[in-house]
């Protein structure tokens, strides 16, 4: 009733008028037409009012929900602990009490963020970004998969499989997966797999790969293309070197030598030198070793003295250190890590095609050719460790080497074998428009021929995917379909990598309780590039409560 705003049970204008006519009647009979609409714009008025009062406490309870979200959101991305929602919105209402601004302070005080509200929050997030994923693949032209394991700081181990979603415009996504990728759709769109090379996953019988053979999956299985880069660069025949190398750092700064390592920290800033410390050396890190050597060659003669004048019963190490066939294998190592490093660094990143990977370490064995020829003139041009050694000690030579690029060389045609059943594939993506049609796959050639006589192709100055983008659907479908299998595949378990990480970061020794269902949202929103609809979110609660 809008006179005394009496609640209904059953809303019948019968109802409605009885009680009009039992209570009001009296009253409102006695007022003209006139003062009976003022009465009545009154009583509208009082119940927008009202109505008013309900919207506003709605639409502030949404604003804290989509604000619970945003804090969820970028702490996950950042990796911190879910319970420091409560922190965030403490130091919030400090900022807006420092700014004089209390109706603001009182909004932060309505945002939910204690640590169970954040999980499940994270858990609505993840789900989207699930779901997302889902969408993805059944839309997709083709998908491999990328399967690396690992131990946490539980000894837990943790299998992480990524999905490279390829769709027909070239868009690559790639995102993490759960263990069972029946959820996410079937393998008639898996073009390739590729793993760390462990037994586990490569078994014929028990291994992943054994599963896809005995239901009848052939796709090919690659062994991450960066593992063998790293396994490459330790068949180097310099292990002795590299282990005077380790045990001189650890007697300097390793374990509990905090004295050792001040004094040598005090006597580099007093010879003015180049780096202000030496590295350890860690084997699970790609590029490590050569960092660790680059520092200790350019400090050799500072490790030296202090050996001499701080550390007791360091006669043989000190001996190392003025030995010429030591400082060669050392500059040596130190030259040739590097060059190793730079590849390393090259086949780093996320969404690199196998077409660019291969090529660096074609690049790469192209370089060991001729660094081979260079030695064998004792030419020091790629090697300024080797360099700067023969400026201080003249006459030295390095022709030796040779048999160690040689054996290199050997170890990378050995170890990337698997690759080169993709070589007239990457040939023909990277040159189209010059190939020899007829050594090319039978039905790809009428199509070739069309391609290669299309005056609006061959004027095109882009290439790789770019240039397969120009490609007419209707006019190359089946040019279309090889070049997005191609450009699907992955050639490294990187993003993997990665993830084990940020896994490190989230499951460390005071977070080792997480368990495995928060730990899977968490890595799923850390290492997505989805976008996430907040808002959503934030529609699909009916009754969106605050924090009180």
């Amino acid at each position: 009733c809008l006179v005394c705003f009496q609640v209904l049970a059953i809303l019948k204008e019968y109802n409605l008028k009885t009680i009009y006519m039992t209570n009001h009647k009296q009253k409102f009979r006695k007022h003209s037409c006139e003062s009976r609409k003022v009465v009545c714009d009154q009583l509208e008025k009082k119940l927008f009012q009202q109505k008013s009062l309900f919207t506003n406490e709605t639409k502030q309870q949404e604003e804290a929900l989509l604000a619970s979200y945003f804090v969820t959101y970028e702490l996950t991305k950042a990796k911190k602990a879910l319970s420091d929602g409560e922190l965030i919105k403490n130091c919030a209402m400090k900022m807006a009490e420092a700014f004089n601004e209390n109706k603001v302070g009182n909004k932060f005080q309505t945002v939910p963020l204690s640590k169970q509200t954040v999980t499940r929050r994270l858990e609505d997030i993840s789900n989207q970004i699930s779901n997302n994923v889902k969408d993805i693949i059944a839309n997709c032209s083709y998908f491999p998969v990328a399967l690396d394991e690992s131990i946490d700081v539980s000894d837990t181990n943790q299998l992480l499989i990524f999905v490279r979603a390829i769709k027909e415009d070239f868009t690559i996504f790639e995102e993490l997966l759960k263990v069972a990728v029946e959820e996410f759709g079937r393998f008639e769109k898996l073009s390739s797999v590729v793993t760390d090379g462990a037994k586990s996953v490569t078994g014929t019988i028990s291994g992943f790969v054994g599963f896809l053979r005995q239901n009848q999956i052939t796709v090919p299985t690659l062994h991450c293309i960066i593992h063998q880069e790293a396994l490459c660069a330790k068949s180097i025949k310099l292990s002795t070197t590299m282990a005077t190398v380790t045990k001189i750092t650890n007697l300097i700064r390793g374990g509990n030598r905090s004295l050792t390592h001040r004094k040598f920290l005090t006597l580099l800033e007093e010879m003015d030198s180049a780096y202000g410390d030496l590295l350890l050396h860690t084997e699970v890190r790609w590029l490590s070793r050569g960092k660790c050597l680059v520092r200790f060659f350019e400090l050799r003669h500072e490790i030296a003295t202090f050996l001499r004048e701080e550390v007791t019963n360091s006669a043989e190490l000190q001996n190392d250190l003025e030995d010429v066939e030591f400082l060669r294998n050392l500059a040596f190592l130190t030259d040739i890590t590097q060059h190793l490093n730079v590849l390393n660094l090259q086949l780093q990143g996320k969404k690199q095609t196998i077409c660019q990977m291969v090529g660096f370490v074609d690049s790469f064995r192209k370089k060991l050719h001729l660094f081979k020829s260079a030695l064998d003139k004792n030419n020091l041009l790629h090697f300024p460790c080797c360099r700067k050694l023969s400026e201080e000690e003249e006459g030295l030579e390095f022709r030796d080497y040779t048999e160690i690029i040689e054996d290199l060389s050997s170890e990378f045609d050995r170890r990337f074998n698997d690759f080169e059943s993709f070589r007239p594939d990457i040939s023909l993506f990277s040159n189209p428009i010059h190939c020899d049609i007829e050594s090319q796959p039978g039905h790809l050639q009428l199509e070739l021929c069309e391609l290669q006589c299309d005056p609006s192709l061959n004027t095109s100055q882009v290439t790789g995917i770019d240039f397969w983008k120009l490609l007419s659907p209707e006019r190359y479908p089946l040019l279309r379909n090889w070049a997005l299998k191609l450009c699907s595949v992955f050639a490294s378990t990187y993003i993997c990598e990665t993830a084990f990480s940020s896994l490190k970061h989230v499951k460390s020794k005071n977070r080792n309780r997480l368990s495995d269902v928060v730990l899977s949202h968490i890595l799923r929103v850390a290492t997505s590039q989805l976008e996430v609809d907040f808002i959503s979110l934030v529609s699909s609660f009916t009754k969106p409560q605050c924090s009180h």
